[in-house]
């Protein structure tokens, strides 16, 4: 008896509690379901207005000398003298003298030709002496007509007066070559590389030096199709005189000197006369007036130097600028309505800029244009602009009542 109550307390028990659970879930109170609100998405937002914007291109290129010359000695000789302005680096005037070659044989020429002109002046004065003889003979003899010009000695005139023509040829090459043994510099530069030195002797041909001017620098700088149409550009028209081309845009240079980063004026001043096969783009030239002189705290305007440029481009009225965040990549916006709902819509972009978008089109003064990115939200959805209440839910409509029994 002891024996099965052991075994059959365990199986009652058991039985016990199952009971029990199947009871309570039986009477136990309906579960009701609920469905959670729609969650509404805060955006920010701005109210757009049009304003006038100007363009500003960016491009960047390489400073370039205006003009760049070798010199070379048109008569060969010994340098003896070198300018201490001609050095790698050094400025100099124009006409001024930066290499002298050894000039004692083009001096003894010099001496040569004039005596040599001084022989010929004298023959011909000799020979127009004896013609004005001859005709002064023909007319003491009483002879009758116009004299030969063998009579008159002309022929032998005319050889004498080339020779004198010849000398005189002669003296002044000889002068000229005298004056080349002094090279002088063709303009205000400077000198990029220096190739000759004291003593060393030099044949016409030789490079001497490599100047070039600093007047003015150039920079060719890239446009490309869609930055074309928003810039001014100095175009050059056949049949127009020299002083037609207008003023090009004004354009800011700068460049990275260390932690510094210096600014330089210039102005669009001419383009290049075909587009470029490489790039397919535009190459338009600006111009830095007198680079090296002191311009505030700003360095010299190296060339070589590479720097990034910002043309001022046209002026756009009338446009609405967006933060880039705000336009959609296919050329949308999210339209905040006043009902709390949002309205995709097409836009026209005129002009990218950094992180602006400048639209033309697509947008009226006042509407509130959504700056924050809801790529899958469709059009209607409720949205709660930021630092606003936001909107009343929309009211369900009340479920129908069913009509009263015939019998009550």
């Amino acid at each position: 008896m002891r024996r099965w109550l052991k075994g059959a307390l365990p199986v009652l028990v058991l039985a016990v509690g199952v009971g029990t659970g199947v009871a309570l879930i039986a009477t136990g109170p309906q579960a009701e379901r609920r469905h959670p609100p729609p969650a509404v998405p805060t955006v920010e937002t701005m109210n757009v207005a049009p304003e006038d914007y100007r363009v500003i291109i960016r491009t960047r290129g390489t400073v370039a000398p205006r003009t760049q010359s070798t010199l070379i000695p048109e008569v060969a000789g010994r340098v003896v003298w070198i300018a201490p302005n001609l050095r790698s680096g050094g400025f100099f005037e124009a006409g001024e003298p930066l290499l002298k070659l050894d000039a004692t044989d083009y001096d003894h020429a010099v001496t040569v030709a004039r005596a040599e002109l001084a022989r010929a002046r004298l023959a011909l004065a000799e020979e127009e002496a004896r013609g004005a003889q001859a005709r002064r003979d023909w007319e003491q003899l009483g002879l009758t007509g116009e004299p030969s010009e063998l009579v008159l000695r002309a022929p032998q005139l005319a050889s004498a007066r080339a020779d004198a023509d010849a000398a005189e040829a002669r003296l002044r090459q000889a002068e000229a070559d005298l004056a080349r043994t002094t090279i002088r510099a063709p303009y205000v530069g400077r000198v990029l590389e220096k190739q000759v030195d004291v003593g060393q002797y030099v044949a016409p041909g030789t490079v001497a030096a490599t100047v070039y001017a600093v007047d003015y620098v150039e920079i060719r700088l890239p446009l490309s199709d869609a930055q074309v149409p928003f810039v001014d550009l100095p175009e050059r028209y056949r049949g127009e005189p020299g002083g037609a081309r207008k003023a090009g845009p004004a354009v800011t240079l700068r460049a990275r000197v260390g932690a510094a980063e210096p600014t330089w004026k210039g102005r669009i001043v001419r383009t290049d006369g075909a587009i470029d096969l490489a790039s397919r783009q535009l190459f338009v030239v600006a111009q830095v007036d007198d680079p090296y002189a002191r311009h505030g705290k700003a360095p010299p305007l190296k060339v070589g130097q590479f720097v990034e440029a910002e043309i001022q481009g046209r002026r756009m009225r009338g446009v609405f600028v967006l933060p880039r965040q705000a336009v959609e990549p296919e050329g949308t916006v999210l339209v905040v309505t006043e009902g709390g709902t949002i309205a995709r819509r097409p836009v026209e972009i005129a002009w990218r800029d950094g992180d602006q978008v400048v639209v033309s089109g697509g947008l009226k003064a006042g509407e509130r244009v959504s700056l924050t990115p809801l790529p899958f939200a469709a059009d209607g959805a409720r949205v709660r602009v930021q630092g606003e209440e936001p909107p009343p839910p929309p009211v369900a409509p009340a479920p129908p009542t069913a009509p009263p029994s015939q019998g009550a």
